[in-house]
């Protein structure tokens, strides 16, 4: 039976111990019994006491704890560290790789776990590569066919960008056929299975105006012929939409819109809903989710953060 939840407390040099407590205050027992926190104890318990935060935590070894009480639990990682909030960057990235390397050791191994959620984390701290989570565990679930998606999403609407995190100058060379087939293929799977419909998906283009849908342009040499061989594969979808207009009105015609790269989807989103969202990764071995928003270092113990995010996250992942 699928009972447990992972979140990983992401990067200590954040708003992330208020947002985790402000979110368990909301919950109730039930869900609080199915919750195993990934952190280092000491730190997280120095955070709440600056915090001003009260809350019962009791540090266990592993996810065979099944003691009904009303603590959050939490599986440690040993870290040292000397200012709460202001943790060097090499335990800092310490913290964060040895707990999702855990995650996904025990996403893997153990089936009572329904998936794992990962608060925010600097991207620095991921190694040399500076890539997000997703390309981090899409690496560790050993996918090399670019078919991992990036998902935002709410009851509402989904995108999802092609190209994830990497710099707008190396935009371009990510953007081909076979990538965009796997991940439409992946985004269409996923919603058969998760809601039993094909999704109605439409995509983007690159440039202003689809470039007018010049001949050598990426829209005509690329994203169309693309288009044209997915529908004829059984995808229900329609493009290139232009990207300056679609987040008017025309967007709530679909159920995903697919643009490529990051921000050509995730700033309209973020406009339209604000902290309504999550972030879901499509093709791993197993449910990732996260809160759709970053550090927020600017609002460390102002106590100001929103945790809607992560309580969507947890109310998605407990509802799969």
């Amino acid at each position: 039976m699928k009972d447990k939840i992972i979140i990983l407390g992401g990067d200590p040099n954040s708003v992330n111990s208020e947002i985790i407590f402000k979110a368990w205050k909301k919950l109730n027992k039930s869900l609080k019994q199915k919750i195993f926190l990934v952190t280092n104890f000491e730190l997280f318990k120095h955070q709440l006491k600056i915090l001003n935060y009260n809350l019962k935590l009791r540090n266990i070894k592993d996810l065979d704890d099944n003691k009904t009480d009303n603590s959050l639990k939490i599986i440690n990682i040993d870290i040292n560290y000397k200012i709460p909030f202001k943790v060097q960057k090499s335990n800092a990235s310490k913290l964060v790789i040895n707990s999702l390397n855990l995650a996904h050791s025990l996403a893997l191994k153990n089936k009572s776990i329904i998936g794992i959620i990962n608060c925010a984390i600097d991207k620095n701290l991921l190694g040399k590569s500076k890539t997000g989570v997703t390309e981090f565990l899409a690496r560790k679930c050993n996918i090399k066919n670019n078919s991992e998606v990036m998902l935002i999403m709410n009851k509402s609407l989904s995108v999802c960008p092609i190209t994830t995190h990497i710099d707008v100058n190396q935009i371009t060379k990510k953007i081909q056929p076979k990538i965009i087939k796997e991940k439409i293929y992946t985004i269409n799977k996923w919603f058969k299975k998760k809601y039993g419909k094909k999704p109605k998906i439409g995509i983007l283009g690159l440039n202003p105006h689809n470039a007018e849908m010049r001949k050598n342009s990426i829209e005509s040499k690329i994203i169309v012929p693309t288009i044209l061989r997915l529908k004829k594969n059984g995808i229900n979808l329609k493009g290139p939409l232009v990207s300056d207009t679609v987040f008017i009105n025309e967007y709530k015609k679909y159920d995903v819109l697919v643009g490529m790269y990051h921000d050509q989807v995730l700033a309209p989103f973020k406009a339209l809903f604000g902290y309504n969202a999550i972030n879901v990764t499509l093709g791993l071995k197993y449910l990732r989710v996260s809160p759709d928003h970053g550090t927020a270092t600017d609002k460390i113990k102002q106590k100001k953060a929103n945790p809607q995010s992560l309580l969507e996250c947890i109310k998605f992942i407990s509802n799969y």
